[in-house]
Parts: structure tokens; sequence; C-alpha cells
């Protein structure tokens, strides 16, 4: 009997070691003496030591940053420019067999497709047309990651960083276009006083007692404060009849 206890014990491990759990995101590729077998999970699965072995697959979507890279638009500004890919196994068979590293083959991959998309892309484009952008980057990653198993679902460009002189240049263009606005719209509110200030003198002209009105008011508004002088209007037709009236005189008398 006690010889029978080390096999025994030797039993137990191996059938423990042959005992794998994988979790409800996790997927076995499991190799038959070096060949592809079958994928296994999630939940209880069994491997045989020796003459199977076993590669574990995350399912979970990996967010990864795409580090800084430095680019040269087409309008040859250079600007450094970081992104984060969001992207997933979809084959685990693919992933294992089709690619070394696929985390690793994907951030090399994402560093090249955006150092080339963006140099074919003008500063404002860049700046302004961000989401398609974006659009692009994630069609053009996800088609050569479709090969390997690996399914790009995002792709955000972060930050756009600027060379000091660009960024004094775009802030004097901002401030030159905020300037000419307010020209325009000054000129604007100037041509429309000067429009209805003709209008209303067209109104007043076809009607002279509407001008005696106005007049008056005026008058009164000079004559409301302290101190001011008191204007007491003639009207010019009474100088008319003076000297009509003086002219029928005789000289003489």
């Amino acid at each position: 009997m006690d010889a029978l206890l080390p096999v025994f014990i030797f039993l137990i491990l191996l059938i423990w070691s042959m005992i794998k759990i994988m979790r409800e995101y996790e997927r076995a590729v499991v190799f038959l003496l070096g060949r592809f077998w079958k994928v296994k999970g999630p939940g209880i699965i069994i491997v045989v030591p020796v003459i199977q072995s076993m590669v574990k697959v995350s399912l979970r979507t990996v967010v990864m940053d795409v580090p800084p890279q430095d680019i040269i638009t087409k309008d040859n500004v250079t600007v450094k420019v970081n992104a984060v890919i969001y992207f997933r196994v979809v084959d685990s068979q693919k992933a294992i067999i089709e690619v070394e590293d696929y985390l690793y083959a994907t951030s090399q991959l994402a560093q090249t497709t955006l150092r080339s998309i963006l140099g074919q892309s003008n500063l404002d484009d860049l700046l302004s047309n961000r989401e398609e952008i974006n659009s692009h980057l994630q069609k053009v990653i996800d088609e050569q990651t479709e090969p390997w198993g690996v399914k790009v679902a995002n792709v955000e460009v972060k930050n756009v960083d600027l060379p000091q002189e660009m960024q004094r240049a775009l802030a004097k263009q901002a401030e030159a276009e905020r300037e000419r606005r307010a020209k325009v719209i000054n000129a604007q509110g100037e041509f429309e006083a000067a429009q209805k200030t003709c209008d209303a003198a067209d109104l007043i002209g076809s009607h002279p007692p509407a001008l005696q009105l106005r007049f008056f008011q005026t008058l009164l508004d000079l004559s409301s404060g302290e101190g001011a002088n008191t204007y007491i209007p003639i009207p010019l037709e009474l100088f008319d009849t003076v000297r009509n009236k003086g002219g029928g005189k005789n000289p003489e008398q």
C-alpha cells in the first residue's frame, strides 16, 4: 500500500494539471502535438500534458494608447499627434496562428497608419475634420487586422501639438478674423442706420406738419438742460413778408 502512494499522488497531480478553467471572456487555443486542434472555453476544459498545449486569449476590448508621432502634414507643417485605439479579438485561432503577437502588431500598425493617413491631410482638416479622419483611420486599420482575427472598433486622435510659431500664427489669424467680422457688423449697422435716416427724411419731407413738429421737439431738447439758452423759432416766411412790404414803399417817404 505504501508503494502505491507515490503513484496515487502522481495521478492526482496529473489530473489536477489537466484541468483548466476559462473565464467567460477567455478562450483556449489548444494544440495537439504541435498542430491546431480546437478552441475551448469558457468553463472547465481538459488539456492533456505533453501531447497537448494551449494558449489563452482574452476576448475583451483592449484600449491601447498610440504613442505621439511626428507627422508632416500635406501643407508642410510638422505636428506631434497621439491617438487611442479600441480593438478586440473576434477569432482566437487567427489571433494566435496568423500573427506572433497581435497586441504588438496592432500597436505598430496603428502608428504607421496614423503617420500615413495624417501625412496626406492638411492642417486645417486635421484640426476641424477630426471625426472624418478618425473614421478613415478605423477603416484602414480594421481592414489590415482582419486576417489576424482582430476587430478594430474605434480610433480617436487625442492631441495635436503644434509648434510655437504655428500657434502664434493661428492666434493672429483668429484675431484678424474676429476684427474682420466686427468691421463687417459695424458697417452693416451704419448702413442700416443711414437707410432708416433716409426713410425718415423722405417721410417727414412728404408731410410738412411733421417737419414742424420735429423742429419743435428739437428746440425742446435743446432747452431742457440747466442754464440752457432759449430758442424762439421764427418762420422764414415772416422775413419774406417784411421784405415784400418794404419793397412796395416809396423810398422818398
